[in-house]
C-alpha cells in the first residue's frame, strides 16, 4: 500500500520506518525543511535502538521517502496517517491545532477515497472533528480511523514490529478491511488486531497510559512508606509481582514518570473527564503523587547536606527521562538540577545519549562530560537519575577515589544497600533502608 505519514517526530519516524519494513511504500512528510533535509541525508533526529538500521535499509530499497510537500504526499497515498504532536496547553488539555491543521490540508488534497488515520494521541471526539473539517471542503469519499500507537521509548521498534495488540477504531467496513490488510503481516505472527468503534479506540490509549502511570505512582507511594516503617520495597515488589493478577511490570519505584506520553496524557484525560463532569479521582491522585515523587532525591540531598548547597558540586549520571532514549521531556534531571541549583549547587553531568538534548535545556549552566568517571572528579556526591545499563556495575573503587566523599543518591535502586555500606559508601536509594 502507499502511505503518507504526516509528522516526522518520534511516532511518525518509527511508524513510517516500521511500515516500510513490512513492505509498504511510505512517504513521511513534514513542514520542517531542516528536519526533512537531515532525514534525506540519513541523519535521524532522535535516538531509538534499532531505528537507524531499518531506516537505512528501507531508504536504500526506496520504500521510505521524505518530503516537505504535504499535499503531494497526501495525493499519492491511500492511507494518510496523522502523527503530529499534541502538546499540553496551559489548561493541561491537549493542543489539537497541529492535528486540525493537517486535517485542513487533507481536505484540500483529497483526490479520491482515502483513509485518514489518527496515530497521534488525541482526546475522544477528535475523529469526529477531523471528519467535519474534511467534509466542509470536499465531496470525495473518505473514512477517519483511530489507530493509537503503544510504543515505549527505548523499545519502540520492537513494540511496533511485535505488538501486544493493534487497536483499530473504525465506523465503516471498507476502512476496516483496508486497515486489516495494512497490518496483515502482524496477524500472521499471531498478534491480535482488535477492532472497535472510533471513540473507544481513542479512549483506549489514554486508559492504557493511565493504568500504567497508576502502577508507577502506587509503587512510589509504597516505597515512601517502606522508608518510614523500615521495610524494603524490593522485597515488596517481588511479593506482589508474583501474583498473576498484578504481574511484574511497571512495579519499579524511582523518581517518578516522565517523557513525552505519561505526563501530558494523564493531564489531558483528567481535563477531558472534567469537561464531561466525570472526574477521574484516581488519576488526579496519580498526577499529584508523581509531582511529589520526582523531588524525592532533592529531599534526600537537602536532608544530608542542609538547605544551603553553596559550594557543593554533584556528579549526575543520567539526564534522559529513562534509559535507551535521548528524550529529556519531563525528565527527573530537569527538576533535580533546577531545584538544587537554586540552592547553590553546581553539576557535572554524563548521559550516554542525551547530552545534546540536555544542552538544549540547560545550556552552559552545567558541565558536561563524555565519560561518567570524569564527571565524578571533585564532586561531593553522585546522583543517579537514569537506569542506563552501564551504570549497573561500575568500578566502585574508582568512584570512591574520584568523589570528595563516598556519597551516592540512587534514584533508580541500581545497587544493593548492604554492598554499598560494606564498600564504605553513604548510600541513599528509594524505599529501602
Amino acid at each position: 500500500m502507499k502511505l503518507a505519514v504526516i509528522g516526522t517526530g518520534y511516532v511518525g519516524l518509527v511508524t513510517g520506518a516500521c511500515l516500510a519494513e513490512t513492505g509498504h511504500d511510505v512517504t513521511c512528510a513534514d513542514i520542517d525543511a531542516d528536519k526533512i533535509n537531515q532525514l534525506r541525508k540519513g541523519i535521524i533526529p532522535i535516538y531509538e535502538p534499532g531505528l537507524e538500521e531499518i531506516f537505512a535499509a528501507n531508504v536504500t530499497k526506496k520504500r521510505l521517502h521524505f518530503t516537505t510537500d504535504v499535499g503531494e504526499a497526501i495525493r499519492g497515498a491511500l492511507i494518510v496517517m496523522i502523527a503530529v504532536g499534541t502538546p499540553p496547553r496551559p489548561d493541561k488539555s491537549a493542543d489539537m491545532s497541529a492535528v486540525f491543521a493537517v486535517a485542513d490540508i487533507v481536505a484540500k488534497n483529497l483526490n479520491g477515497y482515502k483513509i485518514i488515520v489518527d496515530k497521534s494521541t488525541v482526546p475522544v471526539g477528535t475523529a469526529d472533528r477531523i471528519r467535519e473539517i474534511i467534509a466542509e471542503s470536499t465531496t470525495e469519499e473518505f473514512d477517519v480511523v483511530s489507530n493509537p500507537e503503544f510504543l515505549k521509548e527505548g523499545d519502540a521498534v520492537n513494540d511496533f514490529l511485535k505488538p501486544d495488540r493493534i487497536i483499530i477504531g473504525v465506523n465503516s467496513e471498507r476502512a476496516e478491511k483496508l486497515m486489516k490488510e495494512l497490518y496483515a503481516a502482524f496477524v500472521r505472527t499471531g498478534h491480535p488486531v482488535i477492532v472497535m468503534d472510533v471513540r473507544s479506540a481513542e479512549l483506549t490509549k489514554y486508559a492504557a497510559n493511565g493504568f500504567l502511570a497508576t502502577k508507577i505512582s502506587f509503587m512510589n507511594e509504597m516505597a515512601n512508606l517502606c522508608e518510614k516503617v523500615g521495610a524494603d520495597i524490593t522485597a515488596v515488589r517481588f511479593g506482589i509481582g508474583s501474583d498473576k493478577r498484578i504481574g511484574q511490570y511497571f512495579l519499579f519505584p524511582g523518581v517518578g514518570y516522565g517523557g513525552s506520553c505519561f505526563p501530558k496524557d494523564i493531564k489531558a484525560i483528567i481535563t477531558t473527564a472534567q469537561e464531561y463532569d466525570s472526574p477521574l479521582q484516581i488519576l488526579e491522585a496519580v498526577d499529584r503523587v508523581n509531582s511529589v515523587q520526582r523531588m524525592k532525591i532533592v529531599e534526600k540531598v537537602v536532608k544530608h547536606y542542609g538547605d544551603d548547597l553553596s559550594g557543593k558540586t554533584f556528579a549526575l549520571w543520567g539526564l534522559a527521562f529513562k534509559a535507551r532514549t535521548d528524550d529529556m521531556r519531563e525528565a527527573a534531571s530537569i527538576y533535580t538540577i533546577e531545584d538544587l541549583s537554586a540552592r547553590g549547587a553546581t553539576f557535572q553531568a554524563y548521559d550516554p545519549k542525551a547530552m545534546d538534548e540536555a544542552r538544549k535545556v540547560f545550556g552552559d549552566r552545567i558541565k558536561y562530560f563524555e565519560d561518567g568517571y570524569e564527571a565524578l572528579s571533585g564532586a561531593d556526591a553522585l546522583l543517579i537519575l537514569t537506569e542506563w545499563s552501564e551504570f549497573r556495575e561500575p568500578d566502585f573503587d574508582l568512584v570512591k577515589r574520584r568523589l570528595k566523599e563516598p556519597v551516592v543518591f540512587d534514584g533508580r535502586n541500581l545497587y544493593e544497600p548492604a554492598r554499598m555500606r560494606d564498600s564504605g559508601f553513604t548510600y541513599y536509594s528509594v524505599g529501602r533502608a
